[in-house]
């Protein structure tokens, strides 16, 4: 495929944007080669400045659950952006997707929007403090929450140690509150929380992982959490910025039923508009201004746009609950064909998939945490992604991404994209 003109866009996009990305994981550091900048897309497909097309498996990191330019999403866009495009005032349509999030969603009772799912988190885990009146946050190593301070932390000597910050900007202060734990690992979140006893306000993870490729929970991780959070006083938060809306009209809440204290929300709530959300029950909601004593604002939360956009989204996605069977169906069509190609090809995989949400791990090594996700051939993937670009094929430019499967792909683009794995597989592999 040609790339010249997405190569002079990057080149001159370096001069003025730090790296020439406004988010990191878009240069291809990881993979090497250069990004190629998308001038539109529509339904499963992406059309780069170079007139090359693309089957699209990133689906803007989640949100494109319909397809791109789907068009119940695009004309409550248009129709809202001629009434104006924001006031800093209240409008009913914040109500009406409140109202609609709240039914789909069980376990909670109120929500609030802002703008991004690293807002939610970040507030989310203020809220929790605020309640609890407690510091200390568990996370999980592996589990990306957003760019917020709290977040940007690794594993320190041991399982038991304080967090280290692995951002400069990031201070020894905020780090010695967050708490490290391996994800999937039980009896590792129980030891810090028997060694921080009555000091830790919440436990917060993707309930599956996503940012580490697809990992999900193993059967009773999720269950222990809850009961470990129940025994101590704990919040249990769920980040399901990914997953909302996407696994289940409820989320992973109603697909493995275990309930969260607080929840996150971002990608398919917005419709592809920049939002993010995050509820709980009402007796901890109401701890949040203006109501309560816990603070958090912004100028645009509850955009009129955004709240269009997610609004014709969820309508979608709750009148027609077949969309989840038919997505499965096609991501579960994808995972076999792949596995297949890959064994006959003798290349050494393993596959992990949950609902629309799948990826592919260069090692023979169950992928649980994120120690078995660092072990995988990231060699063999960098020749895998390159090979599948210049067959038209765009997945994540990392292998610690997931893949995003969108239900306006045809069996069609499914067998296309299982013939290019044949291909780079025998070709490279």
């Amino acid at each position: 495929m040609n790339y010249t003109r997405s190569s002079a866009l990057f080149e001159d996009a370096q001069k003025v944007i730090p790296g020439g990305v406004n988010s990191p994981v878009r240069a291809f550091s990881a993979v090497g080669g250069t990004p190629i900048f998308i001038e539109k897309a529509e339904g499963a497909y992406l059309y780069d400045v170079d007139g090359n097309k693309y089957i699209d498996y990133i689906n803007s990191w989640g949100p494109m659950i319909l397809g791109h330019a789907f068009p119940p999403v695009v004309k409550a866009v248009i129709e809202r952006a001629k009434k104006g495009t924001s006031f800093g005032t209240p409008t009913e349509i914040e109500t009406k997707i409140a109202k609609l999030a709240v039914k789909m969603v069980p376990n909670i009772d109120k929500i609030r929007f802002v703008n991004s799912g690293t807002e939610a988190c970040m507030s989310a885990v203020r809220l929790a403090r605020g309640f609890t009146r407690k510091e200390k946050i568990i996370k999980f190593a592996g589990c990306y929450h957003g760019h917020s301070d709290s977040f940007l932390i690794q594993a320190g000597s041991g399982a038991m140690t304080f967090g280290t910050p692995n951002s400069p900007g990031v201070t020894q202060g905020t780090a010695k509150d967050t708490l490290l734990a391996k994800y999937n690992d039980l009896e590792d979140v129980r030891k810090l929380v028997e060694l921080n006893k009555n000091e830790i306000a919440c436990i917060i993870l993707e309930p599956v992982a996503g940012n580490m490729g697809c990992i999900p929970p193993l059967d009773g991780f999720l269950q222990g959490l809850r009961r470990l959070c129940d025994e101590h006083d704990i919040l249990l938060v769920f980040d399901e910025v990914m997953t909302g809306f996407r696994l289940a009209a409820g989320g992973v809440q109603e697909l493995l039923g275990v309930n969260a204290d607080i929840v996150t929300f971002g990608k398919v709530i917005g419709g592809g508009l920049p939002v993010g959300a995050f509820a709980a029950r009402e007796e901890i909601m109401n701890y949040l201004a203006p109501i309560g004593p816990v603070y958090q604002a912004g100028t645009l939360s509850g955009n009129p746009l955004a709240m269009a956009a997610g609004l014709a989204m969820l309508t979608e996605l709750d009148n027609n609950r077949e969309i989840f069977k038919s997505i499965n169906e096609k991501t579960a069509y994808l995972h076999k064909g792949i596995d297949r190609v890959l064994k006959a090809n003798n290349v050494a995989h393993t596959i992990n998939r949950i609902g629309s949400m799948i990826s592919i791990h260069f090692s023979e090594v169950p992928v649980k945490d994120f120690e078995t996700a660092a072990y995988a051939n990231n060699h063999n993937f960098k020749q895998f992604f390159h090979g599948l670009l210049n067959e038209g094929i765009y997945i994540a430019p990392s292998a610690f991404e997931t893949w995003f499967i969108t239900d306006a792909l045809t069996y069609e683009d499914l067998d296309i994209t299982i013939a290019a794995i044949d291909k780079v597989a025998a070709n490279t592999l």
